[in-house]
């Protein structure tokens, strides 16, 4: 098997257990993960990060500064040489940016999928984020257009924010990423009764705030409503606050992060699944949103927004309900239909999870990025 390398500068983020599901479906290639830090545990992946000791402290500053700064590879090019990778998988565009010189050296085919803020985010509040990765992004994306061979993109929606944002229209191909439809079976009945669930980063993109206001415009009309909420960010404090002043406090619950098994659980459990997403002030959108099939594959009524690539994950009045952005009436509504009729929950279930199926099993999508590597390989022979 080829070695393929996956680059995340931070390997990974609790919210990114997407790429890891990617990867453990790899066949023909043997993927090993490459990086600036680890992020948690790389479980059974090989990796390539350097890791700080007493005997390297220095070092490992001094070099970890030169590649945020100047994007100097030599952090891991050494082990990256002697695994003599077939072709370098960057996921987004400001890690495509900063590995752009490390694929120079090792001068293989570079892939980048382009996953949501790499696109949607605005160049001054990139340049303003004091971000050293987000400022060598605006400054030197023209080099990842040149270097890098394809850019995947994860919704049609993505792609056409990418060709406006500048990205070589030749070089986008959308490809859905997937989830595993084997793991995640279809739960067969209505879920409990009032129980909404809300995964996601709590910041601006994720409408929560929408959420809140229209659980308050229903929760008297449906019995025993619940509102759950799994992830934790900076507008945690004034989502509680928010919670409190609506007076819904002891019906919504924040659980903060937890482990993919515990939210796959609850989302197995709810009634309906809240996906409120928004536009942001700095332009930051839902790129596609992989706990919308997550919920589907399992049978469950998805209801949020019509923002971002959302549509091409919830079909509107097929497999979930959309409304307008912060529409919050509508959002109420629909929330309100599904939790009052369980058949009608049981039917837009079993529409998301045949369309789950037929498009976003991960298996096959899995196998057709392993033909995109392999074709990508022809072409440098």
């Amino acid at each position: 098997m080829k070695n393929a390398a996956i680059f995340r500068q931070q390997l990974f983020k609790p919210s990114e257990i997407f790429i890891k599901s990617q990867i453990s479906h790899y066949k023909q290639y043997k993927p090993v993960l490459v990086g600036r830090s680890l992020f948690g545990q790389p479980e059974q992946f090989s990796f390539i990060a350097p890791i700080k000791n007493a005997d390297n402290n220095a070092r490992f500053y001094w070099e970890t500064l030169i590649y945020l700064l100047f994007r100097a590879p030599s952090l891991f090019l050494p082990k990256c040489l002697e695994a003599k990778f077939a072709i370098v998988h960057a996921h987004f565009a400001v890690d495509g940016v900063m590995a752009v010189p490390l694929v120079k050296k090792l001068a293989v085919p570079f892939v980048t999928t382009l996953h949501g803020m790499d696109v949607t985010r605005s160049n001054i509040n990139m340049l303003f984020s004091g971000s050293p990765s987000l400022i060598n992004f605006v400054l030197f994306k023209r080099q990842l257009f040149k270097r890098c061979d394809l850019f995947l993109c994860v919704s049609q929606f993505i792609k056409q924010a990418a060709i406006k944002a500048g990205f070589p229209e030749s070089k986008l191909q959308v490809h859905y990423i997937g989830i595993d439809t084997q793991q995640l079976t279809d739960r067969c009945n209505a879920g409990e009764d009032g129980l909404i669930v809300h995964v996601g980063r709590l910041v601006e993109k994720k409408g929560t705030s929408y959420l809140l206001q229209a659980f308050a415009k229903i929760y008297r009309s449906i019995d025993n409503p619940r509102l759950v909420i799994i992830g934790d960010g900076p507008l945690k404090p004034a989502l509680m606050d928010e919670a409190k002043s609506l007076g819904i406090q002891e019906l919504v619950f924040f659980l903060g992060v937890q482990p993919n098994s515990v939210v796959l659980d609850w989302v197995r459990r709810a009634a309906v699944m809240a996906v409120p997403s928004v536009t942001a002030k700095d332009g930051d959108m839902e790129g596609f949103g992989i706990v919308n099939i997550e919920a589907s594959a399992q049978g469950v009524p998805v209801v949020g927004f019509n923002s971002g690539g959302i549509p091409e994950a919830i079909i509107n009045n097929v497999t979930g309900f959309l409304s307008e952005e912060k529409d919050v009436d509508g959002l109420a509504e629909n929330l309100k239909r599904l939790l009052l009729d369980k058949s009608l929950r049981i039917n837009i279930g079993c529409a998301g999870r045949k369309n789950v199926e037929e498009n976003f099993d991960i298996s096959k999508q899995t196998a057709k990025l392993e033909q995109i590597y392999s074709e990508l390989l022809k072409s440098y022979e």
